[in-house]
């Protein structure tokens, strides 16, 4: 049965998410996608759900801490660089592929919202919360898991703020 088991379910990024959200309490399916959802709009094609659902997980660099920041935005907005400085109280960049990956463990396309190796804060968009449902990465580009603003907010143990357009 285990070769009828796709490499990407079983890769190690996607079981260490799998085991972060068991230790949570959520019994979310993880769903590979037919390729890599390299935007959010094609996730979306993909999910047959709206743009808005799509749950996006942002690394930002905080600056003066030299920290990484997950920001859980919807695949509808654009986080806006101010506001999030003015949340953090820090000037904040963008963080490059490597940075993403030392910091959280996962490629750029699959950074979940939970299982990280060191991310010291997490923001929700609260404008994810209009949506009954969301959908996340899930530890690779091909791969996803439903949930809702609620479950988010609570496996994260994320901040919500208003910090996208």
């Amino acid at each position: 049965m285990s070769s009828q088991i796709s490499a990407v379910l079983t890769n190690p990024s996607v079981e260490r998410v799998r085991s972060a959200l068991a230790r949570a309490g959520l019994a979310a399916g993880i769903v590979e996608l037919p390729g890599a959802a390299r935007t959010a709009q094609a996730a979306a094609d993909f999910l047959g759900c709206a743009v808005g659902q799509i749950a996006n997980s942002l690394v930002f660099r905080a600056q003066a801490s030299d920290s990484a920041v997950l920001v859980m935005s919807s695949g509808a907005k654009r986080v806006d660089m101010a506001r999030l400085g003015a949340v953090l109280q820090e000037p904040v960049g963008k963080a490059d592929a490597d940075f993403v990956r030392s910091r959280t463990g996962f490629a750029i396309g699959g950074v979940a919202p939970v299982g990280h190796a060191d991310v010291k804060r997490i923001l929700i968009e609260k404008s994810l919360a209009a949506h009954r449902e969301l959908w996340a990465a899930a530890g690779h580009p091909h791969t996803v898991f439903r949930l809702t603003y609620e479950e988010l907010v609570r496996i994260t143990g994320g901040t919500p703020v208003e910090v996208a357009a």
